[in-house]
């Protein structure tokens, strides 16, 4: 049998696809990438805000249009949170809620009645990741999380903190390195509560995973910043841990934190980044911003603007905030005007690109490791630096770098201020 496998939202529903497809393969069925030589399609759903609800609708239909005889399988958070999906959208076979999608290979095959090839299923099989031109693996390393923001429906779709045994997750990562894979991210709901139900934290699992895996390169997911232990940081000192993290702080001001049922003050997040930079040589630092949530003043809306540009990212998720039914923001008053989020966001936007130019130019003359992902048709190589810098490689001679990690200078950015341009020292 022939599967196609989709996606959209974070880095978890990522790693969920690159479970399945594993598991897939396991019971002797092939990934495909054509969607219309399908025997079975699977789709990886997001409601993270209202748009992506729209997305997911979206991608479901145009899935089942393509392919009207396949099978089609949902799951994901916008088909856990609406139980009318299989009756508001025509050609769903089976709906695969987040608390039973660990098992979604074995349900889907169960319930579909497709078999597995047991003398197939032996070999080896060709990784998921590499089907779909990847040179980097999301490891789940748990799922659900224990905290209620008051903007967040992920948490109500994802349930309860579950998270991965040690000995799992590394077995993971040491098939993926024996893959090929030069660099993994581990990746959850909510990545710093790791092991709060098995009697583990983050700190221990990362040096576990130092100690019992060689991949050259590992990164963190989404980590909220009032979860990291004070040794945390020191955990860098080991150059295999890549010096960027994804720390949350969504909105500069103390008083929307209040609103947002948020963990970290402004000035707890700020002490914390001083010891990050003061401890980790070129780290860097990226973060997600919501806009207009419900009772933000111009004032506060101002003291975010204030915190960000001294706190300086070099890159900035923003989000504008949109009311989630089934969340306690939605029940807020002053909820804020549309044209107002839409004029804060472009500001916020134009602060944002500012921020990261000044931080690619302060990259100029430095060196920095890459892995290399791609080249196209102008022989411009591109990957990532340890710290997460996109760098072009121009009028280069080599004709095969995929995957490859290799030194170099930096030597500008590039027109947009979108990337570093980079020569071989």
């Amino acid at each position: 049998m022939q599967i196609n496998l989709k996606t959209l939202g974070c880095r978890l529903n990522e790693a969920e696809l690159e479970s399945w497809a594993e598991a897939f393969q396991a019971r002797g069925h092939s990934l495909t990438d054509n969607l219309e030589q399908a025997d079975l399609l699977v789709v990886n759903t997001c409601a993270v805000t209202q748009e992506a609800v729209k997305k997911s609708r979206q991608l479901i239909r145009r899935t089942h249009r393509n392919n009207p005889m396949a099978k089609l399988v949902v799951s994901g958070c916008y088909a856990s949170l609406d139980e009318k999906i299989q009756k508001d959208i025509p050609g769903i076979d089976l709906v695969i809620n987040n608390q039973k999608k660990d098992q979604l290979v074995d349900i889907a095959l169960k319930e579909l009645n497709f078999d597995s090839m047991p003398a197939i299923s032996t070999e080896p099989g060709e990784a998921s990741i590499f089907k779909r031109g990847r040179n980097r693996a999301f490891i789940k390393i748990q799922d659900g999380c224990r905290y209620r923001c008051t903007f967040c429906i992920v948490t109500v779709a994802r349930g309860e903190e579950r998270s991965r045994s040690e000995a799992d997750i590394i077995k993971d990562i040491n098939q993926f390195h024996q893959q090929g894979i030069q660099e993994i991210i581990l990746t959850g709901v909510h990545v710093g509560g790791y092991g709060s139900d098995i009697n583990l934290n983050l700190y221990q699992l990362i040096n576990s995973v130092l100690s019992n895996t060689d991949i050259p390169r590992i990164r963190l997911g989404s980590v909220e910043p009032w979860e990291l232990p004070e040794e945390f940081f020191s955990l860098f000192a080991n150059d295999r841990i890549m010096p960027h993290m994804h720390l949350p702080l969504q909105s500069g001001s103390d008083s929307v934190l209040k609103r947002m049922a948020r963990r970290c003050k402004t000035n707890d997040y700020k002490k914390l980044i001083q010891q990050a930079r003061n401890e980790i040589p070129n780290f860097n630092l990226t973060t997600d911003i919501i806009v207009g949530f419900p009772g933000e003043t111009e004032e506060e809306w101002q003291e975010s603007i204030n915190f960000i540009e001294e706190t300086s990212f070099s890159h900035i998720h923003i989000f504008t905030y949109s009311k989630r039914e089934g969340t306690k923001a939605a029940t807020l008053t002053n909820q804020v005007d549309s044209s107002i989020k839409k004029q804060r966001s472009k500001q916020l936007h134009a602060l944002t690109k500012t921020m990261r130019e000044s931080f690619l130019n302060e990259q100029i003359g430095q060196t920095h490791s890459v892995l290399w992902e791609a080249c196209n048709e102008d022989n411009v190589w591109k990957g990532y630096t340890e710290n997460f810098i996109r760098i072009e490689l121009k009028d280069s001679n080599t004709s095969e770098l995929e995957n490859k990690i290799s030194k170099v200078k930096i030597t500008g950015i590039d027109d947009n201020a979108e990337h570093c341009i980079a020569e071989f020292i």
